[in-house]
């Protein structure tokens, strides 16, 4: 090993030490914030909204007191194991298997809450050396599935806005969704687009719609869905986002509103998950299957699957940037709460900064897809969808290479820092008929913005190739 080797491999020791020490400064710093972030929201939703909000960091007396003194409201208490894990939550009009809520909502450790759990343990041992009578509080768990309506009020902390609120005025509950088909109104073919996390149909509309060929937008139908809690699709405040919650609107909103038989499928980041999740419930409907940076981590056998993608994607490192951002959104749920507050609630505030500085050269829908959602939404989805199907969505990569007679392709940024190029690599193993394409200099944006026109020519050609086999 040369001298140059040597010093190259001491370096990157070097800045990964560094990267850990300094990180975990920095996220027991962050612990101690958002614990008492935690109080403050208590204190801001009683005084807004006349009623204690019970959140994910809620100690297990509590929130069977809650729990209590919430069943004339529906409410019901998760636990999981004995039970020292819990959260009181509204299920929403769609029924909820507890095995749809990731673990990773509830248990996410830190150095705070050991050092909390360990004082509580001392306390509670010389509580029953003084009174040995004293008899252990137990949780409710349940096992079985609630129903109900819909909660349709916004909460002080989101954005009240015409546009984000755009879902009142309607009666109908379903998603909103992007339409563009000729003009005869005879497509020959569907194709269903699913933006990512943080994100809406306009990363579609605004980029690849414009880009087709006439002879696409004159054969196919685009429809670019938002997903719930996204856009201008319902946001309920009071529902877990669930994979079986979001699937559901998707049938109901897409398939079942438009009637598609067959369709092709176009899907970024979050959406990949729900696309295979489509696939597999779907299988004969499939026509081709393209995904963009698909979020598939394989798990090591004995691991715990949601704990083990969180700690992929959010690794608590303060570099690169985009590592810390995911942290913070992840493991943090008052912190990432504020920053709703402060970028979401304010979203227009930011669009016309934007527009300012810029000189109106820059166009905002990434703005617009990024922060027009609710803290309720995105914590959630990240949750129940990104991290909960950790252990599903192998399954999923199982139906569609044995069951789903389709064209699988995969393209990924090679300089994606939020989800890494072996995920692509990994589907392929999966499903070895798959073809992939690593896009040299793009990231998890830039797949798709900034060689709009170009990407808008590789989908034609897959579903121009699927139409012939």
């Amino acid at each position: 090993m040369s001298s140059s080797t040597r010093l190259t491999l001491h370096s990157m020791g070097f800045s990964r030490w560094l990267n850990r020490s300094v990180g975990f400064f920095v996220f027991f710093i962050l612990d101690i914030v958002d614990f008492l972030l935690c109080f403050t929201y208590r204190t801001l939703d009683f005084f807004f909204e006349s009623e204690w909000k019970p959140c994910y960091c809620c100690p297990p007396p509590e929130a069977k007191q809650a729990a209590a003194g919430g069943n004339r409201g529906r409410k019901m208490i998760v636990s999981e194991g004995s039970g020292e894990y819990s959260k009181v939550v509204s299920l929403t009009r769609t029924k909820i298997h507890l095995d749809e809520i990731s673990d990773t909502l509830y248990s996410r450790p830190s150095l705070l809450a050991k050092l909390v759990k360990c004082f509580k343990k001392n306390a509670v041992e010389c509580s029953d050396e003084r009174s040995p009578s004293t008899k252990k509080k137990t949780l409710l768990t349940v096992n079985s599935t609630v129903v109900e309506k819909l909660q349709r009020t916004p909460r002080w902390s989101d954005c009240h806005c015409t546009f984000c609120t755009s879902w009142l005025s309607s009666s109908s509950s379903s998603l909103f969704v992007n339409v563009q088909q000729p003009k005869d109104n005879k497509a020959q073919e569907n194709v269903v687009f699913i933006h990512g996390f943080l994100s809406s149909s306009t990363f579609w509309t605004e980029t690849l719609f414009p880009n087709f060929s006439d002879s696409a937008k004159s054969n196919y139908r685009f429809l670019a869905v938002d997903l719930l809690g996204y856009g201008k699709s319902p946001k309920p405040n009071d529902s877990l986002y669930t994979l079986k919650e979001h699937l559901e609107m998707i049938e109901r909103s897409v398939i079942s509103q438009f009637r598609l038989k067959t369709f092709h499928v176009v899907a970024h980041s979050l959406g990949c998950i729900l696309a295979l999740a489509l696939a597999a419930k779907h299988p004969g409907a499939i026509k081709s299957i393209t995904l963009l940076a698909p979020p598939y981590y394989s798990v090591p056998k004995g691991v715990q699957a949601t704990q083990y993608v969180m700690r992929k994607m959010a690794p608590k490192e303060v570099w690169p940037p985009m590592a810390f951002a995911a942290s913070v959104a992840s493991w943090y749920e008052h912190l990432s709460r504020t920053v709703s507050l402060v970028l979401c609630k304010n979203h227009h505030l930011l669009e016309f900064l934007t527009k300012l500085l810029t000189r109106n050269r820059m166009r905002t829908y990434l703005i617009e897809g990024f922060l027009c959602h609710t803290h309720n939404a995105s914590w959630h989805t990240l949750h129940n969808i990104i991290f909960g199907s950790g252990s599903k969505i192998e399954a999923y990569l199982d139906h569609v290479r044995d069951n789903v007679n389709c064209d699988v392709s995969v393209f990924h940024g090679g300089r994606d820092e939020l989800i890494p190029v072996e995920c692509s690599y990994g589907v392929k193993r999966k499903v070895p008929r798959a073809r992939i394409h690593i896009v040299p200099d793009k990231d998890h944006i830039t797949i798709v913005v900034g060689r709009q026109k170009e990407f808008a020519g590789e989908l034609e050609l897959i579903w121009r190739r699927s139409s012939t086999t």
